[in-house]
């Protein structure tokens, strides 16, 4: 099972995100890691099998979605329709098996709003899980309290290596823009979320109350915090590993206040866990609720059939004897099935630039996966 939908480009790359680009051995594009790469890898897979006329006892199904990165319409309704395999994988994360995937679920947190504040307009993020690698505010200085802004914003720069930035006047207005890094939200730490940055800066201002609320939360309680402390969500499972969360979508102006956390949770947490721990940490007046769907940990046994196939196949072509299968953050079609787990096609120690700008897959690397999922598919159905 595998999905043909991308999350947009966002900025930042070096050729044209939708025109294929091979370069230095590698393949860029959008999709090329996740999901079209891989996907196209478990299709010749299975060309293979079918072409070298291999015995086989069973059949399989390749299925792809059209929106696993977003509300996974179109799995749904297939899965509606039609009979779901008994077992089965997802070529869309990481060698050599990935048996348990964290629970996945966004809150919308809403503030409340400001008509005659400094900010007019705070915006960043793309989706909710990618953590933002652009932010953008509008600030109104009708008094003249802001004479030093561009001067105390680049001293706010010089403190950070990781960020650039920039301001532009117009008039009365300040439009302020600070650039980070932008990846995966299971990983938040590999990212550098540029709205909580902004968000800093913009708590060293002469903010109106609803507009410190919702600042001053940004910076207090989610800036640099990957796992959170703040909120009272830290939690770990000695099997599944930690809780991380990643705020992800901010809009403030004068017709809303509100963000979208990302978090990924292990077992032992549930959607309305994490709904009372975060809302009793919030500040008065503002509220979470959860937004879209909220899928539970899935986790299946390391020592089951499934698992150890796919392994001896990983093993087979690779010189990796020590690599365990392991549990990540993010979200795949293999925990559609009570017996599904996520196979490659990201190898041990490869960069993982999944949603980043420069998205890449080694061509090689692609052609050994395709080796292995041939292999793996072939030991399941024979």
């Amino acid at each position: 099972m595998s999905h043909v939908d991308v999350v947009p480009e966002g900025p930042g790359w070096d050729t044209d995100a939708f025109s294929p680009t091979v370069k230095d051995g590698n393949l860029y594009g959008r999709g090329t890691s996740d999901d079209k790469g891989p996907g196209l890898a478990a299709y010749y897979a299975m060309k293979i099998i079918k072409e070298l006329k291999l015995p086989i006892s069973k059949s399989a199904h390749l299925i792809l979605g059209t929106d696993e990165e977003s509300d996974w319409v179109g799995m749904n309704h297939y899965m509606e329709k039609e009979k779901m395999p008994e077992t089965g994988f997802s070529p869309d994360a990481e060698f050599p098996v990935i048996n348990g995937e964290k629970g996945i679920v966004s809150f919308n947190v809403k503030f409340p709003t400001s008509e005659n504040g400094l900010v007019e307009r705070f915006e960043s993020g793309l989706r909710a899980n990618m953590v933002p690698q652009h932010a953008e505010a509008t600030l109104s200085d009708n008094d003249g309290k802001l004479d030093d802004l561009t001067n105390d914003f680049h001293e706010f720069l010089n403190q950070y290596d990781e960020i650039t930035g920039e301001t532009n006047k117009s008039g009365n207005s300040y439009t302020i823009k600070v650039i980070g890094k932008g990846s995966h939200a299971m990983e938040p730490f590999n990212g550098v979320n540029a709205a909580t940055y902004l968000a800093k800066f913009i708590t060293t201002l002469p903010l109106e109350a609803a507009e410190r609320t919702y600042f001053d939360f940004i910076a207090d309680s989610l800036f640099l915090d990957h796992y959170g402390k703040t909120l009272g969500l830290e939690h770990n499972d000695e099997v599944m590993g930690d809780l991380t969360i990643s705020p992800d979508i901010f809009n403030f102006n004068s017709n809303e206040a509100n963000l979208l956390l990302n978090i990924r949770y292990p077992k032992g947490d549930d959607g309305d866990s994490l709904t009372e721990k975060i809302n009793s940490h919030l500040p008065a007046g503002v509220s979470a609720a959860i937004e879209g769907h909220n899928q539970v940990p899935h986790f299946v046994d390391a020592n089951d059939p499934l698992v150890q196939s796919l392994m001896e196949a990983y093993r087979a072509h690779t010189d990796d004897e020590t690599s365990q299968p392991y549990t990540v953050g993010g979200g795949t079609y293999g925990r559609i099935l009570k017996n599904g787990v996520a196979f490659g096609a990201l190898f041990p120690g490869d960069e993982n630039v999944m949603h980043q700008a420069n998205e890449y897959i080694n061509l090689d690397k692609l052609f050994k996966a395709t080796a292995i999922y041939a292999d793996a598919i072939y030991r399941l159905i024979e």
